[in-house]
């Protein structure tokens, strides 16, 4: 009979955070996988709970992967946590998943605190649409193409990073998006909790005399669409070419000259006499 593994979302700073549920969890497992097992022995420790504490990290995950499968095959009931919040989340929980569905071992994810949904409520900037970059690439290069790729997204854009990396980070963030509203969320729900909310530039002035630590979420503005990005058309193209450009992809003479109206920002007949000139 197989057992079962449990993702555990932990506190990321406040140790009340965590919920009942993941209490009773770690309570009833047979054994705890950590990310660091000092650490998360001191949460164990703080609500007085004695488990088997075993490493899974991103430098053993090729081995103590298979060997979790293989004690979940065998009925354990196991608790996977990571040092703070969500296993599976910019986390190799996310490789453990996959196992688990490949050798068809039931999981259960156990929610809790995440850094960066925290972040983006706290930022200001729009909830409506939003996008999790988690950490960008260390390598400078690499990194330069994902910003490329995504400096046109008009979803806020959210980012992890460490803080010997974030001096860095910001000012080539600031040279492919320009000067964006931006917030810089620190050590969440610790005792030195911080949102500074600023422009990108000011925010590279500010940390150019002030020292960063912490865990840090990097919350960007999305790109504001300008009437050019919204141009769906040449402007030199008469409208008759634009339509009769329509009716050859496909489109009927009606529907193609009600596209040509509302991309032009014009009447339809005013499209109609174009096309009888």
């Amino acid at each position: 009979m197989n057992g079962k593994l449990f993702l555990c979302g932990t506190p990321i700073g406040n140790l009340e955070d965590i919920t009942f549920r993941a209490l009773e969890t770690i309570r009833n497992c047979d054994v705890v996988y950590a990310e660091d097992t000092r650490h998360s022995l001191k949460l164990l420790n703080h609500f007085e709970i004695s488990k088997p504490l075993r490493s899974y990290h991103e430098h053993n995950q090729s081995i103590a992967g298979p060997e979790i499968i293989n004690k979940l095959k065998q009925g354990e009931q196991i608790v996977l946590v990571t040092d703070a919040g969500m296993p599976g989340i910019s986390d190799p929980g996310e490789a453990l998943v996959k196992l688990c569905i490949e050798h068809e071992v039931p999981f259960e994810v156990v929610p809790g605190v995440t850094a960066f949904s925290m972040a983006l409520v706290g930022s200001g900037l729009s909830t409506e649409r939003f996008v999790f970059e988690g950490f960008l690439s260390r390598d400078k290069k690499q990194k330069k193409v994902v910003l490329e790729r995504i400096k046109k997204d008009t979803r806020t854009l959210i980012f992890y990073e460490s803080p010997h990396r974030f001096k860095e980070t910001i000012k080539v963030i600031f040279d492919i998006f320009g000067d964006r509203n931006a917030v810089v969320a620190r050590e969440l729900t610790k005792r030195y909790e911080e949102f500074n909310r600023a422009k990108l530039s000011d925010l590279i002035t500010y940390y150019e005399t002030h020292d960063i630590r912490g865990e840090i979420v990097l919350i960007i503005e999305g790109y504001v669409e300008t009437e050019e990005d919204l141009q769906t058309y040449d402007k030199s193209e008469t409208i008759k070419s634009h339509v009769l450009r329509y009716m050859d992809s496909g489109v009927d003479k009606k529907d193609a000259m009600k596209r040509v109206a509302v991309e032009r920002g014009i009447k339809k007949t005013e499209v109609y006499a174009a096309l009888i000139e």
